[in-house]
């Protein structure tokens, strides 16, 4: 499944790519992602947790930048993951890509997503909307990282901070009932004239 999200950071865009250099301070920015270790060739162990609804998906896996072209500001990053509980596997190919923009800069996050196991039950609309959440607490993080390290200040706690498995699930809810009434509801409005 193929997922895309764009957001901005208002920053240059050489600032951002800067900052996706250091990729212990990106996963820092991603809401339940953690490196656990840096195993050389571009490549990193680590965790993820994801509360979705009631459930909570706990994965171990892997991370390898397979390319970064400084000129083109893109980087593909391939991940692969399983279930810590056994319960399924994701692998994901992640393009990011990054342009200017009027108040910075412009990320753009193609995610290409497969799922089994228990997380596969959940329909392609509420990844979707928890993928969107997730991003935009993830381009709220990097604002503020960015920020302090600019002013040269501690990162202890700074754009860590993650939306809860009940908030991540309200604001994905929210999306949803937003694309039913915009589905069926909005095509009946009468014309105004």
């Amino acid at each position: 499944m193929l997922i895309k999200n764009d957001f901005e950071v208002a920053q240059s865009v050489d600032k951002v790519w800067r900052f996706f250099d250091d990729i212990p301070q990106v996963a820092a920015c991603l809401p339940g992602a953690a490196l656990t270790e840096e195993l050389g060739d571009a490549t990193y162990a680590g965790n993820v947790a994801v509360r979705m609804g009631p459930v909570k998906l706990a994965f171990d896996g892997k991370a390898k930048i397979l390319s970064r072209d400084d000129a083109a500001k893109r980087m593909v990053i391939d991940a692969a993951g399983a279930e810590q509980k056994g319960r399924g596997q994701a692998a994901m190919t992640i393009t990011a890509q990054l342009a200017p923009a009027a108040g910075g800069t412009k990320v753009s996050m193609e995610q290409d997503l497969q799922l089994s196991g228990a997380a596969a039950q959940y329909g392609r609309g509420m990844i979707q909307d928890v993928t969107a959440v997730l991003m935009g607490q993830f381009a709220t993080n990097m604002q503020q990282r960015i920020g302090a390290l600019e002013r040269g200040e501690s990162l202890e706690g700074v754009g860590t901070a993650s939306a809860s498995g009940l908030a991540i699930g309200l604001q994905a809810a929210r999306m949803a009932l937003m694309r039913v009434f915009r589905r069926f509801f909005l095509p009946y409005q009468p014309a105004r004239g």
